[in-house]
C-alpha cells in the first residue's frame, strides 16, 4: 500500500537523545534519597515487602565503560492508545542493540493478556522502523487485561521464565504501572530475575509528580483537540449563531480541558478541581451558564464555546456523593443481572434522602447511562455520560423559565478518541525515544520495579534529565470495586499556583470578549520554537 508523503517524512525525522546516553553502557544510576509511599505506608509496605522502600536514582556517567553480554527483553503497551508508544518502543530497541547488536526485544501482543498467555512477536529492525514517529498502539496491540489474580500472576510467571527474559516494560499509565509493580513484587517473591520497569503513559495528564513531569500523548492529545476547538471558535464567530458545548477527554483530572483551555480561550471552560473545591451544584453551575448566554445575548452573541471534562460529572458533590453510593451499589451480585430500566427502580428503592432527590433530578437518559455496565474497575463509565447535553438541556430550561429572549442553539461534541493516536507531536516524538532508551538502562543496570523518567523538559532535549522513580512511591490505597486496592494517586490540577492561577487570572475576559485563539494543526517541520514547544501547562507550572 502506498505510503501518504506525510507519514514517508515522519519515518525519517531525526530523533534527538540526552547527552547522557551518548555513551549508553557507562550510564549508571545513583541515589538521590529514600523513598516511602504517598499515604498508607504500612498497608502498602505488607502488600510490597520485597520492593518497599527504593531509592529515588538520578543517571550519571560510571568511570568504567562496561561490556554487556546480549539481553532479551520483553515490552508490552497496556491500556488505551497515547501518541509517541511506538517510539518508546524503538527508543528500547535502539538502546538494546546498542548495548549488545545481538539483543533481542520480544512484543507481547494485545496488551496484557499477550504476557498472561504467551503470545509472542520477535520484533526486528525493519519490523520496527516502520513504524517510527508513527501514532496508535497497532505495533503490537494493546488491551486492559489486569494481571492481578494468582492464576494470572502465575501464568505470567512461566511466559517469562519459558522467554528466559532479563527485562519487562510495562507501556502504560496508572494501573497499567501499578500491574508493573503487582508483577515485579511477585516475580522477586517466587526467585525470578526478571526485572520490570514502567513506563508513563495517558493523554489526561494525571500521571504526574515533582520528577514525572508529563506523561506522554498528552501534549499530542491537547494540540489535536486545541485545532478542533479553534477551528469550532472560527465557525461560531462566523455563523454567530451556535453554542458549542465541548465534552473533552479527562475523568479523574482536568488537565486537557485546562491546557485547551490556555491555548484557545474558549468563553467557558469547567475544571473539574474547582467545581468540586467550590462545591457548585448542578443548579449552580446551570444558573451561571444561563448567566453567561444571557450577557453575551445583551451584547449580540448569541453564540460561545464551553468546555466541559468528561469527569465533571464525578466532581460535582451531589452527584460525587451519588456516584460513590452507586459504585458500591452495583458491585452487589444482585444488580448484575438487571437491564437498566430494572436497574433504575431497584435504584430508587434503595436511594433515600438527598441521594435518591439527585437521582431523580436526572433525566432519564443521564439515569440509565450511570447504571451501564462497569468499567474494569467496577465503576462508573464516566465517559458514557453525555454531561454535555445534560448541561445543554438544563441550561435551555434554565433560560425558558427566565423568559429568555434572545438565541440559544447550543451543539454537543465530544473530542476524544481523535486525540489518542495520531502522529506524535515533535515533543512527544522525542520525549518518548528518549524514554524507551531509560527504561532500557534501568533494566542493563538490574533494577525492577522503577518507572523511566526524563524531566527539565523545557530544555533543549540534550539537556534533559534521567531517572529511574520508584513505582511504590507514587503509590496509595484506593476504594475499587468496594475494596481498598494498592493503586498510584492520579495528580489532580493544582487550584493554587502554576497553570490553573493563569487561566482564572483570563478567563473571565475569555467569557464576554472573543479572545478566541486559533492553533491550527500540529507543526512537525519548521521553525523548533513552533514545532517542539511544549505543553503551555508544563511551561506555567512554575509560576
Amino acid at each position: 500500500m502506498t505510503e501518504s508523503p506525510l507519514l514517508s517524512a515522519r519515518k525519517n525525522y531525526q530523533l534527538h537523545l540526552p547527552e547522557i546516553f551518548e555513551n549508553l553502557a557507562s550510564v549508571c544510576f545513583e541515589k538521590e534519597k529514600d523513598t516511602s509511599s504517598v499515604s498508607d505506608l504500612e498497608e502498602i509496605q505488607s502488600l510490597f515487602p520485597h520492593l518497599f522502600g527504593l531509592p529515588l536514582l538520578s543517571a550519571n556517567i560510571a568511570k568504567d565503560k562496561k561490556d554487556f553480554p546480549p539481553f532479551r527483553v520483553g515490552v508490552v503497551l497496556s491500556g488505551g492508545q497515547a501518541a509517541g508508544g511506538h517510539n518508546v518502543i524503538i527508543g528500547l530497541f535502539d538502546a538494546l542493540k546498542t548495548l549488545n547488536p545481538d539483543s533481542h526485544l520480544v512484543g507481547f501482543l494485545n496488551g496484557p493478556s499477550g504476557i498472561i498467555e504467551g503470545n509472542i512477536h520477535e520484533l526486528d529492525r525493519e519490523f520496527v522502523s516502520s513504524y517510527r514517529n508513527t501514532g496508535g498502539f497497532d505495533l503490537i496491540g494493546s488491551g486492559r487485561t489486569k494481571i492481578e489474580t494468582e492464576e494470572q500472576l502465575k501464568s505470567s510467571l512461566q511466559t517469562i521464565q519459558e522467554l528466559k527474559l532479563d527485562g519487562l516494560v510495562v507501556i502504560g499509565g496508572d494501573d497499567s504501572n501499578t500491574n508493573a509493580v503487582v508483577l515485579a513484587e511477585y516475580l522477586v517473591k517466587n526467585g525470578c530475575t526478571t526485572k520490570v520497569i514502567g513506563v508513563p503513559k495517558t493523554i489526561d495528564g494525571d500521571l504526574r509528580n515533582k520528577y514525572v513531569e508529563m506523561s506522554f500523548g498528552f501534549d499530542t492529545a491537547c494540540k489535536t483537540y486545541s485545532e478542533m476547538i479553534g477551528n469550532l471558535e472560527r465557525d461560531a464567530i462566523s455563523a454567530k449563531k451556535y453554542t458549542h458545548f465541548v465534552k473533552l477527554m479527562g475523568r479523574s483530572a482536568s488537565h486537557i480541558a485546562l491546557e485547551c483551555a490556555l491555548q484557545t480561550h474558549p468563553n467557558y471552560t469547567f475544571i473539574s478541581e474547582e467545581v468540586l473545591e467550590r462545591k457548585l451544584t448542578i443548579k449552580c453551575i446551570t444558573k451561571e451558564l444561563a448567566d453567561l448566554v444571557e450577557e453575551r445575548s445583551k451584547m449580540k452573541k448569541n453564540y460561545g464555546v464551553i468546555l466541559i471534562p468528561e469527569g465533571l460529572i464525578e466532581f460535582i458533590p451531589e452527584m460525587k456523593s451519588l456516584i460513590e453510593e452507586l459504585n458500591t451499589l452495583l458491585a452487589g451480585s444482585e444488580f448484575t443481572s438487571l437491564d437498566p430500566s430494572a436497574s433504575i427502580d431497584k435504584v430508587r428503592n434503595t436511594l433515600k434522602g438527598d441521594l435518591l432527590s439527585t437521582f431523580e433530578f436526572l433525566p432519564e437518559g443521564i439515569q440509565k447511562q450511570l447504571l451501564l455496565d462497569r468499567d474494569p474497575h467496577g465503576n462508573v463509565q464516566v465517559s458514557h455520560i453525555n454531561t454535555e447535553k445534560l448541561f445543554m438541556e438544563t441550561v435551555s430550561k434554565e433560560l425558558k423559565q427566565r423568559d429568555f429572549k434572545g438565541s440559544f442553539s447550543p451543539v454537543a461534541h465530544f473530542f476524544g478518541y481523535e486525540g489518542r493516536a495520531g502522529f506524535p507531536s515533535n515533543f512527544d516524538a522525542t520525549y518518548c525515544y528518549a524514554l524507551g532508551y531509560t527504561a532500557a538502562a534501568l533494566i542493563k543496570e538490574g533494577l525492577s520495579g522503577y518507572m523511566a523518567c526524563v524531566n527539565h523538559l523545557l530544555e533543549d532535549a540534550k539537556k534533559w534529565r534521567v531517572m529511574g522513580i520508584p513505582i511504590i512511591s507514587l503509590m496509595n490505597l484506593e476504594m475499587r470495586k468496594g475494596k481498598k486496592k494498592p493503586v498510584i494517586q492520579k495528580a489532580l490540577v493544582d487550584l493554587n499556583k502554576g497553570p490553573f492561577a493563569t487561566f482564572k487570572k483570563h478567563r473571565k475576559s475569555w467569557m464576554i470578549a472573543d479572545d478566541y485563539q486559533f492553533p491550527g494543526p500540529i507543526q512537525f517541520f519548521g521553525d523548533p520554537q513552533i514545532t517542539g514547544r511544549p505543553p503551555e501547562v508544563l511551561k506555567l507550572k512554575d509560576s
